[in-house]
């Protein structure tokens, strides 16, 4: 694991493995959303992912759908994505359950137990909120290399060991640069507890 660790960090900037993390996963969805439907001139693929709402909106294999509303929404999508506006998360906050304090082999450690959306965010800005959510819940964990901890912990643990129970933030580490942060697998300063 500690290889897979550093060649995704060294190699690809951090965004790069959340994005790539959501393409991925956007594909395998996608895949799995085809089907293979007969018509006079063959075969053509239909998403079965139709647009609908909790009201019960009409889909395409429902009376009322048209293909005028399959070109809005593409046509909407399309202007989102080209725009330059964000679009929105699916996992919206709060991105933090909850945070404990624990004496550990390292010394005093704040353990965040992040919610199942704060382990799946993809937002711009996601990192900066779970963190104002963190010192919302104790602001004395609010020092710079406290910090670092956590944004290395979100930007790359995640992906590394994403059902880890807690993310553990030591006061006691040194700022360190982001490379040694990387190199160290978010425990700088000695191993983790």
């Amino acid at each position: 694991m500690g290889n897979s660790w550093n060649s995704i960090a060294q190699r690809v900037p951090r965004r790069v493995v959340v994005v790539v993390a959501v393409v991925v996963g956007a594909m395998t969805f996608l895949a799995g959303c085809s089907e293979s439907v007969p018509s006079s001139s063959g075969p053509t693929a239909v998403s079965s992912a139709a647009p609908t709402s909790a009201s019960g909106a009409a889909g395409p294999d429902q009376p009322g759908w048209s293909d005028t509303e399959d070109a809005e929404a593409a046509d909407s999508t399309e202007g989102a994505a080209t725009s330059g506006r964000p679009t929105a998360d699916p996992y919206p906050p709060p991105y933090i359950d909850h945070v404990t304090w624990a004496d550990t082999a390292v010394g005093r450690s704040l353990q965040v137990t992040p919610t199942p959306n704060g382990r799946s965010s993809t937002a711009d800005g996601g990192a900066a909120e779970a963190w104002r959510e963190v010192v919302a819940k104790d602001p004395t964990a609010d020092t710079p290399g406290m910090q670092a901890q956590f944004d290395c912990h979100w930007n790359f643990a995640r992906a590394v060991d994403p059902g880890k129970p807690s993310w553990n933030l030591e006061p006691s580490r040194p700022v360190v640069t982001e490379q040694v942060m990387i190199q160290t697998r978010c425990n700088p300063g000695g191993p983790e507890e």
